[in-house]
């Protein structure tokens, strides 16, 4: 059954409009007495039924609300280092899938793309349509948010306000590096949030690892093998998925 994302629930009724009319009465072909799955990211997922239906709005009835969570049971920020091509979309949509909670761009001094302030507010809006059409598609209860571009020092600066960091580093002892990763895995917390750092194409250098553990970052590698940079939040991801998820 499709589902949306809807700003309020008043009344028992719920107003959609936007792109989501569009796709519900031309791609999706539907009418009044269809239902749709409507979720509120403060109340969660209610079935509805469709009651009005023009060019402009959607209105539909809520029939019950549905008990379901999707969300990891940790809050896992990714920080995806500027890459090239459409790598940063990728990372979004799979992220969005297996669960991050928000994410963060930022220029690292490997980064080749480098984008101006006219383009980033663009490529944001873009990308948080991709995250919103993602969460649809996996059942979130929450669309991932995509906050605006930072330079490296600002996101020196958000470090703080999470309860710890990992940077994904490949440069140290590998039996040290991935110990730390599972060290910090198995010691998170329901409700908990980590942020996870992933340099660009080329990685960190010296200077911003240093920076970055003065910071409270922890670096670790992420298995024997060598990620690309649009690979490593979905395995980090994906581990927690299994640690917090799978084992409890």
């Amino acid at each position: 059954m499709q589902r949306y994302f809807v700003d309020s629930i008043i009344e028992g009724k719920v107003r959609i409009s936007g792109d989501d009319v569009k796709h519900i009465s031309r791609v999706m072909r539907m009418d009044i007495d269809d239902s749709i799955i409507c979720i509120s990211q403060e109340k969660g997922p209610f079935l509805c039924k469709i009651t009005s239906l023009s060019g402009e709005e959607v209105v539909a009835e809520v029939m019950e609300h549905i008990d379901s969570n999707t969300e990891l049971p940790v809050n896992v920020s990714i920080a995806q280092g500027l890459a090239k091509g459409d790598k940063l979309d990728y990372v979004i949509q799979k992220g969005t899938e297996l669960g991050a909670y928000d994410f963060f761009s930022f220029t690292a001094s490997r980064s080749i793309v480098k984008w101006d302030q006219k383009k980033a507010v663009k490529k944001q809006e873009r990308l948080q349509k991709i995250a919103k059409e993602a969460a649809e598609q996996s059942y979130r209860l929450k669309i991932p948010e995509i906050h605006p571009h930072q330079s490296f020092p600002e996101l020196l600066k958000k470090m703080k306000s999470f309860d710890a960091v990992l940077v994904a580093y490949e440069e140290q002892s590998k039996m040290q590096e991935n110990s730390q990763f599972v060290n910090v895995l198995t010691s998170l917390k329901s409700q908990q949030s980590l942020l996870v750092i992933i340099g660009p194409e080329g990685g960190f250098d010296e200077t911003e690892i240093q920076a970055l553990i003065e910071h409270g970052a922890i670096t670790c590698g992420l298995g024997p093998r060598i990620l690309r940079t649009e690979t490593a939040s979905q395995y980090v991801l994906a581990a927690i998925s299994y640690q917090t998820e799978l084992l409890r």
